[in-house]
């Protein structure tokens, strides 16, 4: 099939010339958006009967523009899912590549935000001002976790070639102070080019008690009749999806559509139903040493590693499976166990999104990428692994005693597991390291295959081009006959760092059109140019948190590969070519000025401040904030305030609450009771009650927290108030040090998601909120 390039075809609509059904006597000009509609071709008079009208202008794709399914798995490895060699089947992902292709070398950015921005864009993450995760956000142009307009969004882009547009899962691409149902929306889904949108908008989210949003709306799922007990997230996306899917080729048949699948899997928390779990019972009781050495010989024997690539040896960070305990042995292998139950049902529901455009007829002609992995396996879960991801971070450290006593419950609704740091090093065979490590491979090297019947005939083939995720928009657009446009609603686009892969679908000889790439992640840099790679680690470990000034980047050492070579990245011949270093330490520098990737900076805390201000007043149900949206009472004394109006039969509900069934605190009425609880993550639960139901009418609770002080995470004194009258009095031994949640929003008048207290959430408040007021001490 011969394909003509993106280049060529803005030629052609610059000139006029057709490549679909015109819109008028010319082709449309599509490189500059919106489209400009045709004149009016008919004849008006003063009289309708004398007047001839026609048919208003219908903006349509070129002729022949593919549908386009693009799917992103999170937190996954190139050694993970059974197509590139990993132990957990993904028959999905397996009857893709035969009937498509393979890419074994192409690479993403070592975290979600930074590589969704340079997916959907086209762009370098920190051209686009995504150096890092939208949480992380600073003032510097290469930071600022805001995609600029000059940069328009792939959906944009074919929503105004005539394409409908759908996005479902993980968005994370929104400044963390734009991230609240009250906007502004100019970076939300349905702002940047998708007509729907139904997913979750922060870096991560429970399977069971997701925070999800429809549109701009927040909204909460609603398991099927009888499926609390085993539906999750990942199904009810599907569902969403497939809906949509059906409903728009019912609709408008020939109208193609762009599909963006980002279910959040296989990012922590680690949860699926138990069915899937329990199918890896005892299936990696031979720990990650062997692992990696099974998956290493598989990945050779299906050719998606070279002949002579070499295993990288296990860091000296990361311990030998045989030093841990068998109780350590048997929690470990439990955790990955839940790993590669949620990344199969994973795999089986993107089945179900592709099975439904089977059934509409359409899959011969759609286009699919399918990433299965965003920035490698996550190195976050810690060295032992953990049932309560957030009681790690706040270092409320577990026992295996008290991992072991849940291992039946992980992965289920009242655990957010993460796997030990063994297991995503093992998921990353055959490179070093993973997520956030921008410097290695295995947090930049990532599964690719694509399949597109109508357009791709060596079925099975694999791809070894080095390719990015920025080429993916470019080849989309390619695909579709749709140039790179220059104009945007008006903004000069800025320009695009993807290079079109479509030749290399027609042959696995085609060259190699990108030569060079920089990576950047915390501090943790690299340089690709012509099979050579520079590298320099920050040194700083992801699973470890501190407090401690981070090192300057800048005085770390390169290493140097020749990966045309050195396939895997394993031997640092950085003493044997020192002017190979200096050339390509100077070439990283010129890239870095290029796409705003100075100053850089190792932080992974401390980058965004929390809402300034020591009152806050919140009126009627609101909340739905995310961290750095929350006031900063952790480590304070503090006071809630609330002015009720309770109604002749009585209230209940949340009040206010923050955190998650794992650690957390609500402020609320049961029984029409006030009632406090403290959730210090299952360690200590403390809960406050008053003995007696609020009378109808006006009433006041208020709940005073007194800090021991001296240091975060120091105990505190708590005494409910009802009407100004002490009701209830307790004490709490230690309190959160840093945040109760990441996911888990800080909620007015209700609790979204998962449930602080000992009722079914959200528990929206029925009496009358008049407001409420939370004051916080110095």
């Amino acid at each position: 099939m011969k394909y003509k390039s993106t280049l060529l075809l803005c030629a052609l609509a610059a000139s006029g010339m057709s490549m679909s059904p015109a819109l008028d006597a010319q082709a449309p000009d599509r490189s500059v958006l919106p489209i400009q509609p045709a004149p009016f071709r008919g004849t008006i008079r003063s009289s309708f009967t004398s007047s001839t009208g026609v048919p208003p202008p219908v903006i349509r794709p070129p002729e022949g523009a593919p549908n386009v399914l693009v799917v992103l798995m999170d937190d996954a490895g190139y050694g993970q899912c059974g197509t590139f060699g990993g132990l957990i089947p993904t028959p999905t992902l397996d009857a893709l590549a035969s009937s498509g292709l393979r890419y074994d070398r192409f690479h993403v950015t070592a975290l979600c935000s930074p590589s969704r921005a340079a997916l959907l864009t086209g762009r370098n993450h920190h051209a686009v001002g995504m150096g890092t995760i939208t949480n992380l956000a600073t003032d510097f142009p290469g930071y600022t976790g805001a995609i600029p307009k000059s940069a328009a969004l792939l959906p944009q882009v074919l929503q105004m070639n005539g394409y409908a547009t759908a996005a479902f899962g993980k968005w994370h691409l929104i400044p963390e102070n734009e991230d609240t149902p009250s906007g502004p929306f100019d970076h939300w889904p349905t702002r940047q080019g998708f007509d729907e949108y139904y997913g979750f908008l922060n870096g991560e989210t429970d399977q069971w008690f997701p925070e999800l949003t429809s549109g701009t709306q927040p909204v909460e799922m609603i398991p099927p009749p009888g499926r609390r007990a085993d539906f999750t997230l990942n199904e009810d996306l599907a569902d969403h999806a497939i809906r949509w899917i059906k409903s728009e080729k019912s609709l408008a048949p020939d109208k193609p559509f762009f599909v963006y699948f980002a279910p959040g899997a296989t990012h922590a928390p680690l949860q699926a139903p138990k069915m899937w779990i329990d199918m890896f019972r005892g299936k990696f009781d031979m720990g990650w040493d062997r692992y990696r050495e099974l998956v290493f010989d598989r990945q050779k024997a299906l050719g998606v590693i070279p002949a002579d690539a070499k295993l990288t040896p296990r860091p000296k960070e990361i311990p030998a499976w045989d030093s841990l305990t068998p109780d350590q042995k048997k929690v470990a292998a439990r955790l990955m166990e839940v790993f590669a139950g949620f990344m199969a049902q994973t795999d089986h529901e993107v089945g179900r999104v592709i099975q439904a455009i089977h059934d509409t007829g359409q899959f011969d002609n759609t286009l699919i990428f399918f990433i299965a992995g965003d920035n490698g396996a996550s190195l976050e879960g810690g060295l032992n692994g953990t049932a309560n991801g957030m009681a790690a971070i706040n270092g409320v450290p577990e026992s295996t005693d008290d991992v072991l006593k849940l291992l039946d419950q992980l992965g289920g609704p009242t655990t957010t597991p993460h796997y030990p740091v063994g297991w995503a090093w093992a998921g990353n065979t055959p490179f070093q390291w993973g997520k956030r490590i921008g410097s290695h491979l295995g947090g930049t090297r990532d599964p690719l295959v694509v399949s597109w019947p109508k357009g791709i005939h060596d079925h099975g083939g694999i791809r070894e081009q080095f390719e990015d995720l920025t080429d993916v928009t470019p080849t989309i657009l390619d695909a579709a006959h749709v140039p790179v446009p220059v104009e945007v609603n008006g903004v000069k686009q800025q320009r695009m760092d993807g290079i079109s892969m479509l030749p290399t679908f027609a042959s696995a000889s085609a060259p190699g059109l990108r030569t060079r790439q920089y990576f950047e992640m915390l501090g943790n840099r690299a340089i690709y140019n012509d099979g050579w790679m520079a590298a320099s680690s920050s040194g700083l470990l992801p699973w470890v948190y501190t407090n401690q000034p981070p090192p300057d980047p800048n005085s770390r050492p390169w290493e140097l590969y020749h990966l045309s070579q050195d396939y895997s990245e394993a031997d640092n011949v950085a003493s044997q070519h020192p002017e190979k270093v200096a050339e390509l330490a100077t070439i990283f520098d010129a890239e870095a000025k290029k796409n705003n990737v100075y100053p850089l900076d190792p932080r992974f805390g401390g980058r965004q401040p929390r809402p300034e201000g020591r009152h806050f007043t919140y009126f009627t149900n609101t909340g739905h904030l995310y961290l750095s949206l929350t006031p900063a009472y952790e480590n304070h004394s503090h006071k809630i305030t609330a002015y009720l109006n309770i109604p002749s039969g009585g209230a209940n509900g949340v009040l206010m609450a923050d955190g998650s069934k794992n650690g957390g605190f609500s402020l609320f009425l049961k029984d029409g009771r006030p009632t406090y609880t403290y959730n210090y993550f299952k360690r200590h639960v403390t809960t406050l009650s008053s003995p007696q139901p609020l009378q109808p009418g006006r009433a006041k609770v208020t709940l005073e927290f007194a800090s021991d002080g001296h240091g975060p995470g120091k105990g505190a004194n708590v005494t409910l108030f009802v009407n100004d009258k002490p009701v209830a009095a307790g004490r709490l031994p230690e309190t959160v040090k840093m945040a109760f949640s990441f996911e888990d929003t800080f909620d007015i008048g209700e609790d979204t998601a998962s449930p602080v207290g000992d009722y079914e959430g959200p528990f929206p408040f029925t009496g009358t909120i008049e407001h409420i007021d939370l004051d916080i001490e110095p």
